[in-house]
């Protein structure tokens, strides 16, 4: 069993280890598994089984001996890379969310960049936003009229992100207007996420808001990771951007998903 420490073989070494094959190959577009060997320093044996694991979360794909990005997936790469993919469709998603937000309203926003545009476009204030992300965090650190809560917890350096057991009981003692969350993957209405910790703090913010809104670009539909943290029909709110198609639309409010498509 993989140690809690920094060590070769920690928990916090695999991840690190496995964002730095991710980032690699989505920055290139290709590696082979020589080349990640030599980056990582590890054995072949060691990279073939991080390839497994991010191929099953939806974020690389292996064929000949060749690691290609997977374009669908990149909800596992970093949070500073994730906030410029598919920024316009993000964008489209948040404008929606603006409008619906009160002044004096509390927000609970978890790691998703595109909750990050959303508060990129707030201008109302006063404001209260209780976040397990650095990324969102920096964001907001010098806006006046905003309240800003972080969770603390375990810090995963390739989401910017706090998780773990501190992290989601913070937040069960918390009860606010809204939570902002995203998915890495919708599949028969599943919203998936690579990590089970990142999808316990998902889980949490939803209970301890009395609005939950699940804010989705078009190209996560279809897609799976490796864990499950809610059905699309357990949000009061699915915002998805203009480009998703009609039938999609109209598919998921035949299911019972109130979803709301963004103008282009």
């Amino acid at each position: 069993m993989a140690t809690k420490g920094r060590g070769r073989g920690s928990v916090g070494a695999l991840r690190e280890r496995r964002m730095a094959i991710a980032e690699r190959v989505v920055k290139n577009g290709s590696a082979s598994v020589d080349e990640l060997v030599d980056l990582t320093g590890v054995s072949a044996m060691t990279v073939y089984r991080d390839i497994e694991s991010l191929e099953e979360a939806g974020v690389l794909i292996r064929h000949r001996g060749q690691v290609t990005a997977v374009a669908t997936g990149l909800n596992e790469i970093g949070a500073s890379i994730r906030v410029n993919q598919n920024a316009d469709l993000k964008q489209e998603v948040a404008r929606v969310v603006v409008e619906q937000i009160r002044p004096g309203s509390s927000i609970l926003v978890d790691d998703s960049t595109t909750a990050l545009w959303v508060l990129r476009m707030l201008e109302l204030v006063p404001l209260t936003v209780v976040t397990n992300s650095m990324l969102v965090a920096r964001e907001l650190e010098r806006r006046s009229g905003i309240r800003l809560f972080v969770t603390g917890g375990e810090y995963q350096a390739w989401s910017e992100a706090m998780v773990g057991q501190t992290t989601t009981h913070v937040i069960a003692d918390i009860r606010a207007d809204y939570c902002l969350v995203s998915a890495s993957g919708i599949s028969d209405l599943l919203c998936y996420h690579p990590y089970e910790d990142c999808a316990q703090v998902k889980r949490a913010m939803m209970a301890s808001a009395d609005k939950s809104i699940l804010l989705l670009d078009h190209t996560k539909l279809d897609r799976r990771a490796l864990h499950t943290f809610a059905s699309m029909t357990d949000f009061d709110q699915v915002i998805m951007d203009s480009q998703t198609p009609d039938e999609a639309i109209e598919e998921l409010r035949g299911k019972g998903v109130r979803v709301v498509r963004a103008a282009g």
